[in-house]
Order: structure tokens, then C-alpha cells, then sequence
């Protein structure tokens, strides 16, 4: 019942009173019959036309587009109405419904006019490749999408098991970034391929700079604060699809989402006695209160961490101090150093 409210919450969040049924847009009825008679060439430009806008037109005119599409091509609604919790499917056949006994031609003929009045927002289709605008370049290790008001991230080294090294870490935060800062309403986090995350990449031990192993270990501190940060700090909702195994820190991360979701391949590993170390993330805390923080939605996350945010900080920052002098310790350097020789022999 917990994740069924926090699925309507997000709706209610997601679907403002504008896409409702009761004040959708009623497309206008009176057309004379040279405007009913746009070509199926021209619907079907119009439809390549869509692919290329420059960005996201907002979901009032996706919903529009759509169902003067399944209007112009199937007419009137024929759909039984989905459950209350179907949220987008229920959100396209209200937009749908809406359009009543509408003729084909004139769904088509203004769907076509839709997508016309769009047209600055359009690009050269010989400049733009369809669906160009939905992914966001300039990452190595991710691969950053937003549509239907959802940014999601995945992680984009499944030959590595999505292991997080030094890029990835600043890659996920300048991912987080962007993504508060977007149009969208929730922000996803998931793997490519077999893992969810097999945790840190442990070669990014072995970058020793000038300074030698006290630099690095405090650089890695520094790093690690500043990333458990941003999902301290990151105001929208927050979930995590776990379509794998996960190791490390992308398991105790899990505390600061808003929801997590786990395939039946998933799996949860935190081996820092066996590499000595010590849990981050905010574990610490996170996990003996995980069963309260995790339901919370996004006007309840903000008053609890408005509380708890200077706490989270603050265990934040004793985590790393605490990591720093691991990382220095006999014992991890052995243990990261054994684990990187039987890597090597396999």
C-alpha cells in the first residue's frame, strides 16, 4: 500500500489539473472541408516532425499529440479505462476519451496543425537524428535520458559490472545536477546490462598522485563527501531500479532514495570487513531507520530532511574521516592489494 500511495502521490504530481479530463483542450469541431483534408502525407510528416523537436514540449501537448493520433488513426476512444495506478496509461486514455466522436479527418488535420504551430521548436532533419533530443551527450560512463517527465540515469560500464570509478563519480554528480535542475518530476537510477553496480572500481586506489597515499586518501575523501552530497541535497524524487547484483556503495546509497525497486535478479552486498573498510553513504544512519525515510514523498522529504539534512552532513563527514584513515590502514591496502592480484590471474 506504501509504494501504491507514493505511485498516486506521483501522479498527482506528474499530471497536473490540466491534463484532466474535465479541462482538457476541446479541439474545435467546425472545420470546413478544405482543412479536413489534410494527406496522409502530411500526417505522416507531421509525425516525423514530432521526432525532431529541439526539446520537450511538455506533457499537456504529448498527451494532445497522442491522442490525436490514436483519434486520426483509430477513432474514437475503444480502450477499456486503465486501474487507478496505471498512472501514464490512465493519463493517454483520459486525453484520448476526451476527444469524444471526433472525425478521422479532423483528428488528422489537427494534429497536423499541433505540430505546425510547434515548428519553432523544430530542427533540420538534416542536422538532428530522430530521437536525438531524448539523450543526453557528453558522458562516457552514462547514459542520461528524460521523457514522459522522467530523467533517467544509467550506468553505462556493464563490461566493468558498472563498477564506479573516478569519472563515473563525477559523472554521476554533474548527472544530478542537471537532473534538479530539469523539467523533469522523478529521477531514475539504474545499470545497463547484467549489475546494478558492483561498487567502486578498486584501480581507483592505485592512482597514487605526488603526495602519495595520504593525498590520495584524502582526495577520495573529498570526492566521496561532495558525492554522497548530492543525493543528500537532490530535491525531486529519487528511485533506484535495481535490474542486478549490487555492491558497495551503490547499496548503501539506497538509504537516501525515495523508492527502490529490485528485479528478481538483484542482489545486496556490502563487503567492507572483508576489504577493511567502513560503510559510507550515510549507512550509518540510513539503514536503522530505512523503513520511515524510504516512504516519504517529496513535500514530506523536504520538511524530514530539513530536520535531518545538517545530521545527514554531518554522518556524511565522519564517514569519509573515518574511510580516510582506512584507506591508509595495513589492512585495506592488503586487502585491495590481494583482490587486484586475483583479478590479475583470472
Amino acid at each position: 500500500m506504501a509504494m501504491a500511495y507514493l505511485a498516486w502521490r506521483l501522479a498527482r504530481r506528474s499530471c497536473p489539473s490540466s491534463l484532466q479530463v474535465t479541462s482538457f483542450p476541446v479541439v474545435q469541431l467546425h472545420m470546413n472541408r478544405t482543412a479536413m483534408r489534410a494527406s496522409q502525407k502530411d500526417f505522416e510528416n507531421s509525425m516525423n516532425q514530432v521526432k525532431l523537436l529541439k526539446k520537450d514540449p511538455g506533457n499537456e501537448v504529448k498527451l494532445k499529440l497522442y491522442a490525436l493520433y490514436k483519434q486520426a488513426t483509430e477513432g474514437p476512444c475503444n480502450m477499456p479505462k486503465p486501474g487507478v495506478f496505471d498512472l501514464i496509461n490512465k493519463a493517454k486514455w483520459d486525453a484520448w476519451n476526451a476527444l469524444g466522436s471526433l472525425p478521422k479527418e479532423a483528428a488528422r488535420q489537427n494534429y497536423v496543425d499541433l505540430v505546425s504551430s510547434l515548428s519553432p521548436s523544430l530542427e533540420s532533419s538534416s542536422q538532428v537524428e530522430p530521437g536525438t533530443d531524448r539523450k543526453s551527450t557528453g558522458f562516457e560512463t552514462l547514459v542520461v535520458t528524460s521523457e514522459d517527465g522522467i530523467t533517467k540515469i544509467m550506468f553505462n560500464r556493464p563490461k566493468k559490472k558498472n563498477a564506479i570509478n573516478t569519472e563515473m563519480y563525477h559523472e554521476i554528480m554533474r548527472a544530478l545536477k542537471a537532473a534538479s535542475k530539469d523539467d523533469s518530476i522523478i529521477t531514475v537510477l539504474t545499470g545497463n546490462g547484467d549489475y546494478y553496480s558492483s561498487g567502486n572500481d578498486l584501480t581507483n586506489f592505485t592512482d597514487i598522485p605526488p603526495g602519495g597515499v595520504e593525498e590520495k586518501a584524502k582526495n577520495n575523501a573529498v570526492l566521496l563527501r561532495e558525492f554522497v552530497g548530492c543525493f543528500i541535497d537532490f530535491p525531486k524524487p529519487l528511485i533506484a531500479v535495481v535490474n542486478g547484483p549490487a555492491v558497495g556503495i551503490s547499496v548503501t546509497l539506497l538509504g537516501l532514495f525515495d523508492a527502490v525497486y529490485a528485479s528478481d535478479r538483484a542482489t545486496f552486498h556490502t563487503p567492507f570487513s572483508h576489504l577493511g573498510q567502513s560503510p559510507e553513504g550515510c549507512s550509518s544512519y540510513t539503514f536503522p531507520k530505512i523503513m520511515s525515510p524510504a516512504k516519504a514523498l517529496r513535500i514530506s522529504k523536504e520538511v524530514i530532511r530539513k530536520r535531518e539534512r545538517e545530521k545527514l552532513h554531518a554522518v556524511n563527514a565522519e564517514e569519509c574521516n573515518v574511510l580516510q584513515g582506512r584507506w591508509l590502514s595495513d589492512e585495506c591496502t592488503n586487502a585491495v592489494v590481494n583482490f587486484l592480484s586475483r583479478k590479475s590471474k583470472l
